[in-house]
């Protein structure tokens, strides 16, 4: 005998499949996509030559296009709840790599810095030489139109990695600021010049 739905049932129904998908079941963005989007954060010049890491499987951060100009950039996460596109120098990439490796152990917050900083003491972790440049784009979830291939509601930033630099070093005030450039961290290994998109 043919099984009915009560309207009530059907009611309840539409409401289920109405709800978001859990942020783990989010689909990933297809390769094109992520190529396009993860490399937004750079100037216009820099981005046809810019490496991408990115996701053919949630959770699984892989090379999708390799580096040719010294820029590595990270595609957006498909289990994050923002929309997160960041793209640094190259020669960074091991301090960076470094801190993935730590939270897909298990380790959160201070403590990556903390752990980071030990690697470095010892000799296990070695940062660049010279100034390394990130930038970044922070958006809304759905702050990213595939059509367009353009990012709305976003805000950008810049920083440029000067490792164990300090105020006297560099001339630069460590207080923040929103309309000058300044100094972050000042004397460790992850001091870097602030820039947002408003200066």
């Amino acid at each position: 005998m043919p099984t009915r739905l009560s309207s009530f049932g059907l009611v309840v129904l539409a409401a289920a499949l109405a709800l978001p998908m859990p942020l783990s079941a989010q689909a990933v963005l297809p390769v094109d996509q992520q190529l396009a989007s993860a490399v937004l954060p750079l100037p216009a010049e820099m981005r046809e030559g810019a490496g991408v890491m990115g996701y053919k499987a949630p959770g699984k951060l892989e090379l999708l296009r390799p580096v040719k100009n010294g820029m590595l950039c990270l595609a957006d996460d498909p289990t994050d709840d923002r929309f997160h596109v960041a793209c640094y120098a190259d020669t960074i990439d091991p301090f960076m790599e470094r801190g993935r490796e730590l939270r897909r152990q298990g380790v959160t917050g201070a403590k990556v810095d903390t752990m980071r900083f030990a690697d470095i003491r010892s000799g296990k972790l070695k940062m660049p030489e010279k100034p390394a440049a990130l930038y970044q784009i922070t958006a809304p979830k759905n702050g990213y139109n595939p059509t367009t291939r353009s990012i709305t509601g976003g805000t950008s930033s810049m920083v440029v990695y000067v490792p164990f630099a300090t105020g006297e070093s560099t001339g630069l005030s460590t207080k923040p600021s929103n309309t000058s450039p300044w100094l972050m961290l000042p004397g460790t290994p992850k001091a870097h010049i602030m820039f947002t998109a408003t200066m």
